[in-house]
């Protein structure tokens, strides 16, 4: 019998090394064993690994090989599909593999050869590292959510320092709003009908561009990645103002009866939700990535972005259909 010495592992940088754990020939007897393995110290003795010519063949769990007869081989008592890991394996990956096999340890082999064990205390640290970090996202209390905690207990003046500055951004483009409804004067002029949506066709792509904005914020502040929900919300966005645009047509046909102006706000309702979902997602993460907190700025920048475009949108797709 011989004993793996322990080695270092590629990844689970804050783990021992692997346990050096006994190592017999599968035909040696269960007597055999337990004589070799008296006297001696081990990283791990909760796992015997049966080797032939350092290929594992099976792991024995070390109450089987005591339970087992005497003449029995320890072939008789390992099993044959332990779970193994190849070095370098994530953590919690490792982890929930020894699990799911319903063993307490894992099999490291490297090259084919086996290595060593990663021991049952190594295997509950690393479900219990996993379960504390889950909780912590949970309960937003994670290292990388301390600016989120700060920026709910600052005081006055910094609440004002951080927010004032994007409200300024929110009036400049409530400024710039108002310049772009005077250039369509004459269009309101001719077809004052279409003056009674614009509320209405903002508001509606300020409150989808919210949804998509506040399910992007909390992700990130949980480690989610934008690139994850990219493709989803973009549909989202563009169903949502598919169904809300068909849903406004016999409203409209029934309440105001110009059909030019029915169907240009309903393809701007289209236009304008779609285009807010990738308003709403883009200017967080820009945000993030640049070491800035998207709970202050996303909202008031997202809004002036998306009235304007709405703006725009809307007296566009007028002008080519009403006119």
């Amino acid at each position: 019998m011989t004993t793996v010495p322990a080695e270092p592992h590629a990844r689970l940088e804050t783990s021992p090394p692997y346990a050096s754990v006994p190592v017999a020939d599968p035909d040696m007897t269960i007597a055999d064993l337990l004589g070799e393995l008296s006297g001696r110290r081990f990283g791990s003795a909760a796992h015997v690994a049966a080797c032939r010519a350092g290929r594992l063949i099976g792991i024995a769990r070390i109450e089987d090989v005591l339970a087992a007869d005497p003449g029995a081989r320890l072939s008789d008592v390992i099993d044959r599909a332990p779970p193994v890991i190849a070095a370098g394996v994530d953590d919690e990956v490792a982890a929930w593999k020894a699990v799911r096999h319903g063993d307490s340890a894992l099999a490291v082999v490297e090259d084919g050869r086996f290595v060593g064990m990663v021991p049952p205390r190594r295997v509950v640290e690393v479900l219990l590292a996993e379960h504390d970090e889950d909780l912590a996202r949970l309960g937003g209390y994670l290292a990388s959510t301390s600016s989120a905690r700060h920026a709910t207990e600052e005081p006055l003046l910094p609440r004002l320092g951080h927010r004032l500055p994007w409200l300024l951004l929110g009036l400049a483009g409530a400024v710039a709003g108002a310049g772009i409804v005077a250039g369509f004067e004459d269009q309101l002029s001719a077809h004052v009908l279409l003056a009674f949506f614009v509320p209405g066709i903002v508001y509606m792509a300020d409150a989808v561009g919210t949804q998509t904005e506040t399910l992007v914020i909390r992700g990130l502040s949980v480690g989610v990645p934008v690139r994850t929900i990219v493709r989803r919300e973009l549909l989202t966005g563009l169903v949502l103002g598919a169904v809300l645009g068909l849903l406004f047509i016999p409203v409209g046909f029934l309440l105001w009866s110009d059909g030019a102006v029915i169907i240009a706000v309903a393809i701007s309702l289209l236009a304008a939700c779609s285009t807010a979902t990738l308003v709403a997602m883009t200017l967080p993460w820009m945000l993030f990535r640049s070491g800035r907190d998207p709970a202050f700025g996303s909202g008031p920048l997202a809004t002036v972005v998306q009235d304007l475009l709405s703006l725009v949108i809307y007296f566009w797709v007028a002008g080519l259909i009403v006119d």
